[in-house]
């Protein structure tokens, strides 16, 4: 499903978009290192994004995870960034984890204020979760803004969460409830 608003295209993700998704990447491969995985050269190829695509694609199909691509609405043949709501757990819990990134030539635009907008409401109206939860590191001041800009309030800290960049990392925990969801 596409998400659109007068700016953005969310494309959900497919192996079509291999290409310019790896350009995305090796575009902002210097600016993504302290925010990502340590990665291997292969992760800078067509073929490797093609297959995560696939992968990406066919956990949409099972309902488990939806990850988008972010295109200007004036420029739609560019991936500028992706977010992705990932690891959905139905039944009593409703619940995912967000994630996002974009290039380091847009930011301060609000164009990930937008994105996660777009993406929180699709979650929520869509979807029917309750709860998603973000994690970013402390440092990360621009994304902790982003989130509060979008409602979404700290839980506290979760020590030496992820392992980016070649290290173990403190994440805030944060987290956006659907308070409305009845069913």
């Amino acid at each position: 499903m596409l998400l659109e608003n007068n700016r953005l295209q969310l494309m959900p993700a497919a192996p079509a978009l291999s290409e310019q998704v790896c350009d995305y990447y090796c575009r902002n491969r210097e600016f993504l290192t302290p925010y990502d995985p340590l990665r291997e050269a292969i992760f800078f190829t067509e073929d490797y994004h093609r297959l995560l695509l696939s992968q990406d694609e066919a956990m949409a199909q099972c309902g488990r995870g939806y990850r988008f691509y972010i295109r200007l609405a004036e420029a739609p043949d560019r991936v500028v960034g992706t977010i992705a709501l990932s690891n959905i757990v139905m039944g009593a819990f409703r619940s995912c984890f967000l994630g996002y990134k974009l290039d380091k030539d847009l930011l301060d635009q609000g164009y990930m204020t937008e994105a996660i907008g777009m993406v929180t409401e699709y979650a929520f109206q869509e979807l029917q979760l309750h709860r998603i939860e973000a994690n970013v590191m402390p440092w990360n001041g621009a994304s902790l803004r982003v989130l509060e800009k979008n409602g979404y309030e700290r839980e506290g800290i979760s020590r030496e969460y992820l392992y980016i960049n070649g290290k173990w990392e403190d994440h805030v925990h944060m987290v956006r409830l659907n308070r409305d969801l009845r069913l």
